[in-house]
């Protein structure tokens, strides 16, 4: 659980970060990957969408391997099991379902734009009704045992931010123990910028219910991390596409904390580094996804290419390439000819 804290909402040692639930890319291979470098505090996995039915166990136990390991990655990062759907009853029958396996904490989704999704009442499309959205955040938490966190991710509202306060009054009413909330609203999607400022107007409202607040948001850098606490007054971070764009960027952010400065300076990761992280992860989707490696790989070089501009030359090398060994054979390749 992330504790509220009383700073000068600046990044500090207080300032938790955690690693956005991104939808077809942060599956439990990128989560190890990423939380092996450093930095994160906690994790959330991609949705699971809930409908008018019970959900089996193993449908959990796919979106969340790390059940097996008592809800920890590997490095001891806590990953909490995302639920998304409009059905406040079956919400929580599932909430309940998933509790019984022990997760570290269970979050509610609020915030995905997926016109797919919104059609099926689900993400963001609920924002229009606050009321909804809060019978669904007291629906879970009353079906689950206080010991786990129940959390909800929100954005600012569909198609404008009229009703955040009243969203957020909601969501605190029903016992969510964090909030975090994503700077832009329905319409906005993932385009830039994000309107961290309007966060700032439901902060004392959080603060006065000692629920935590986490800005989420086109944070890229370190700067634009403390930008985002300063302008939203929240007291901690999720990194989303940033995290993709440089692997280690939380350990950046940790590093310029006041517990950062009595560390030995964290010394980035380069492009030899950080191809060394791409193999790394794309051996372990070998696993579990052997027909996507390629489409994995071309993903997060994707990603990596807004970085690091050697990323560029690794995308053009597997560009037209599917069959795994060969794209395996290319990025190793590319790591031979690389300067170490």
């Amino acid at each position: 659980m992330i504790h509220a804290c009383t700073t000068d909402m600046a990044l500090g040692p207080e300032t938790k970060i955690c690693l956005a639930p991104m939808e077809g890319v942060v599956d439990a291979e990128m989560r190890a990957v990423l939380t092996a470098i450093g930095g994160y505090d906690r994790c959330v996995t991609e949705f699971v969408r809930v409908t008018e039915q019970t959900i089996p166990d193993h449908v959990f136990f796919r979106y969340s391997p790390e059940l097996n390991n008592g809800g920890m990655t590997a490095t001891g990062v806590p990953v909490f099991l995302q639920l998304l759907g409009g059905n406040a009853k079956w919400m929580a029958v599932n909430a309940a379902r998933v509790a019984q396996l022990q997760p570290p904490g269970i979050d509610l989704n609020f915030g995905c734009p997926s016109k797919t999704v919104n059609k099926r009442e689900g993400g963001s499309v609920l924002l229009k009704e606050p009321e909804r959205v809060g019978e669904i955040v007291s629906a879970v938490r009353d079906a689950v045992d206080p010991a786990i966190p129940v959390t909800a991710k929100i954005r600012l509202g569909f198609s404008n931010s009229d009703d955040l306060e009243e969203i957020t009054e909601r969501v605190l009413q029903a016992g969510a123990n964090e909030l975090c909330i994503h700077a832009r609203t329905k319409e906005d999607g993932y385009k830039p910028p994000a309107h961290w400022h309007q966060v700032s107007r439901v902060s004392a409202q959080t603060q006065l219910a000692q629920v935590p607040l986490i800005i989420n948001g086109d944070i890229a850098c370190v700067d634009s991390a403390e930008q985002a606490i300063k302008r939203s007054n929240a007291q901690h971070i999720m990194l989303g596409r940033g995290a993709l764009r440089m692997p280690d960027l939380a350990m950046l952010i940790k590093s310029k904390s006041k517990a950062g400065r009595e560390r030995t300076p964290y010394q980035p990761l380069g492009w030899v580094a950080i191809l060394q992280t791409l193999i790394a992860y794309l051996n372990r989707s070998t696993n579990e996804h052997p027909h996507f490696v390629g489409n994995r790989a071309k993903q997060w070089l994707g990603f990596l290419k807004v970085t690091y501009p050697e990323a560029e030359t690794a995308f053009q090398c597997i560009k037209r390439l599917k069959g795994e060994s060969e794209v395996m054979t290319a990025l190793n390749g590319c790591l031979g000819q690389a300067d170490f």
